[in-house]
């Protein structure tokens, strides 16, 4: 069976993406959850199951074989169960598609680190910093451009359910907590992210989760 090895689901995004590639293989697969900068994650990253990732999550294990980074845990599902179940059919729509999903994995840095993810917390809308605004401002267009060329009348980037809409769930959960003010139609998109059951899955079980990181509590975009 594949084993998934991620971080807290409330604040960890890359193992968010990771997980909900794993979901929507399809496949059975082991969890499991290392709560992140305490003892037992620095232990567990000197080990040999966090060695070839150089003790970053998520990780996922097959057998013998590794696959680390969320990009390459999609594209090697996608290899074990096919890519139609990631990527839109067409190709003009798929090349999209690639792009705004590796877009997503490389950019939007102070997006990242102004507003970290934390999927049990609101806060009060405050002023964003002018990058990250710009930052918001492009992930709102790419939105734009997907939905009017591709989405149809489908509820996500590319109509269905994607590996698009999955490197941008994150980002919609941040959205959400920061009280960010979108347009009507990334609202829409936005609700249909919250609304798919993998997601819905994840946020419910990071709220049972017992494990604090202070420097993901406060309000960084105060």
């Amino acid at each position: 069976m594949l084993k998934l090895i991620i971080g807290n689901r409330a604040y960890s995004s890359w193992s968010f993406r990771g997980w909900l590639a794993c979901k929507q293989s399809g496949l059975d697969f082991e969890e499991l959850v290392v709560p992140m900068f305490d003892a037992d994650w620095e232990k567990r990253r000197e080990g040999d199951e966090f060695a070839p990732s150089l003790g970053k999550v998520p990780i996922l294990w097959d057998g013998e074989c590794v696959v680390w980074d969320s990009l390459a845990i999609i594209e090697f599902l996608a290899d074990r169960v096919g890519g139609d179940v990631y990527w839109p059919e067409e190709e003009s729509a798929r090349g999209m598609a690639r792009s705004m999903a590796a877009e997503m994995h490389s950019s939007f840095t102070n997006l990242r680190r102004e507003l970290p993810m934390n999927v049990r917390r609101s806060f009060s809308p405050k002023e964003l910093s002018d990058p990250v605004r710009e930052e918001i401002d492009r992930i709102l267009q790419l939105w734009a451009q997907a939905r009017a060329r591709f989405g149809g009348t489908g509820d996500y980037l590319f109509g269905h359910w994607c590996a698009a809409d999955m490197m941008f769930a994150p980002v919609v959960t941040r959205l959400i907590t920061y009280g960010v003010a979108v347009p009507s139609f990334a609202g829409v998109y936005m609700k249909a992210v919250l609304s798919h059951p993998h997601v819905m899955e994840w946020i419910d079980k990071a709220q049972d989760e017992p494990w604090v990181i202070e420097q993901y509590e406060a309000d960084k975009a105060a």
